[in-house]
């Protein structure tokens, strides 16, 4: 039997992600996969890299996600393909404001990071960990996608589970010979619950078993320290931080 954890979308949400963690190693896993996303819009974008930096240490299979792509390297075009006059100021100062954030060893680790990871479990099954879906960091499993968009995206890779995030919307997809383990948002949830989100997968001689998990955190405090910290934008995030529900 092997069992891991997925988690994904931090978004700079320390607070969040030690809470994550602590019910996470509770569990006691074998493995902890991270499917990235790990700086941008959060009060503490370091603090966030320093606990996964320390993960991935410890042998944590850690990702990139389409954000971190802008907070690095500003290549906006990469990370946000559904703005291709330019994306908001919004967006592009706040990356800049993670960016300064963070020191230049902290990027360089964040830059190296892959798009996707592996992992073989006991039994020999395979597992995938990538930001969106196999093979893209932007195109997402989105719960209104038509049901053949789904599996043609699915069937771009032989991994029978598919851990991702970037919905910021958890939830578990059974096909029977895919499973789809979207985490949701360890930090930046949109699906009205204030909490974190991750997945607990349990893998046993052919049989996968997949549940989502919340964890509490104090939202409030994020939201306030996102708040005062006065970016455009920040009003909004901070909002969303509070209600668990994306507002803009």
């Amino acid at each position: 039997m092997t069992r891991f954890a997925v988690l994904s979308d931090v978004h700079g949400n320390l607070v969040a992600l030690e809470a994550t963690l602590a019910a996470i190693r509770a569990q006691q896993p074998d493995a902890i996969l991270v499917a990235g996303d790990l700086v941008l819009n959060g009060p503490d974008p370091a603090g966030a890299v320093d606990a996964l930096r320390a993960l991935d240490a410890g042998g944590a299979l850690v990702v990139s996600g389409n954000t971190d792509i802008a907070v690095t390297d500003f290549d906006f075009g990469a990370a946000f393909p559904q703005y291709p006059e330019g994306v908001p100021d919004g967006i592009r100062i706040a990356a800049e404001w993670a960016h300064d954030e963070l020191s230049d060893e902290q990027l360089d680790w964040l830059r190296r990071l892959p798009a996707e990871r592996r992992l073989r479990t006991d039994d020999d099954t395979l597992a995938l960990v990538v930001h969106a879906s196999p093979g893209s960091q932007t195109r997402g499993f989105d719960q209104a996608l038509d049901a053949n968009v789904i599996l043609e995206r699915a069937m771009a890779t032989d991994a029978r589970i598919i851990c991702v995030g970037h919905t910021h919307l958890p939830e578990v997809r059974d096909f029977g010979w895919k499973v789809i383990v979207n985490a949701g948002s360890a930090g930046y949830v949109f699906d009205g619950d204030p909490t974190a989100s991750w997945a607990l997968v349990t893998v046993e001689d052919g049989a996968v078993e997949a549940e989502i998990r919340r964890t509490e955190f104090d939202a409030m405090a994020v939201a306030n320290a996102i708040s005062a910290r006065g970016l455009p934008g920040d009003v909004y995030r901070a909002a969303t931080v509070r209600t668990g529900k994306l507002v803009r």
